[in-house]
């Protein structure tokens, strides 16, 4: 009896054990950022490039100039540690399917928390790529992942991150290429002036997607697959 009440006690032992361990195991799984993003092609990449050289003259200091990747995001969310090797496949898959597109890029938008882009035309040839990125990449995504705090003033990006992990997808998808986040220069309104006067444009084409791990900020800290059209 004293032997089948040990017996007893040390499989509850045991099992609460392995309850706990695997418990602490999920809570310890970590989620890293990552963005699959559209390649732009020289004419767009010289024109961030001037356009970075304008707001160096004013001493500000664009992402362009401290060597982070020119890109436009397509699909940026967050992902359990392990998911590059399908994510890779999901988009090594999509590309084989498409061709190099043109693009026009064309005006300068600083917003309200000083974040500064170049505008890329949305083509509807755009936006079924990311579309089709988006839908391809989601199930994967980290589904625990936590809500950033400005998106919940805005109903419709609320809703788009609840079912698909990103605020800024499908009709609220907004190409561009990011020069700027969080600027406290108080000379970046007048760049933005001179820039509404004469807004930097250039045409280009896309010419394939990547895959980055990214920052606070969405710029890649790591370009992990370059996959070109063909």
């Amino acid at each position: 009896m004293r032997n089948q009440r040990f017996l007893s006690k040390l499989a509850a032992t045991l099992l609460i054990t392995a309850s706990l361990a695997t418990f602490s195991a999920s809570t310890l799984a970590k989620s890293i950022s990552m963005d699959v993003f559209a390649i732009p092609s020289k004419p767009l990449v010289t024109l961030v490039k001037q356009t970075s050289d304008a707001l160096k003259k004013e001493g500000i200091e664009s992402f362009y100039e401290q060597g982070f990747e020119v890109h436009a995001t397509l699909y940026l969310t967050d992902f359990p540690e392990g998911s590059e090797a399908a994510i890779k496949k999901a988009v090594e898959k999509i590309v084989a399917n498409h061709q190099a597109f043109p693009i026009k890029a064309q005006g300068f938008t600083v917003t309200p928390s000083h974040w500064a882009f170049i505008d890329l035309e949305l083509s509807p040839t755009l936006q079924r790529l990311a579309d089709e990125v988006t839908l391809a990449i989601e199930p994967l995504r980290d589904h625990q992942a936590d809500l950033p705090g400005w998106v919940k003033h805005y109903p419709n990006k609320l809703e788009a991150f609840k079912r698909y992990g990103s605020p800024n997808v499908f009709q609220n998808f907004q190409p561009h290429l990011t020069l700027l986040a969080n600027e406290q220069s108080p000379n970046l309104a007048s760049v933005e002036a001179k820039m509404k006067a004469s807004p930097p444009q250039a045409e280009g084409k896309i010419i394939g997607l990547g895959i980055g791990i990214t920052d606070e900020t969405g710029q890649q800290k790591e370009v992990i697959a370059r996959y070109y059209f063909k």
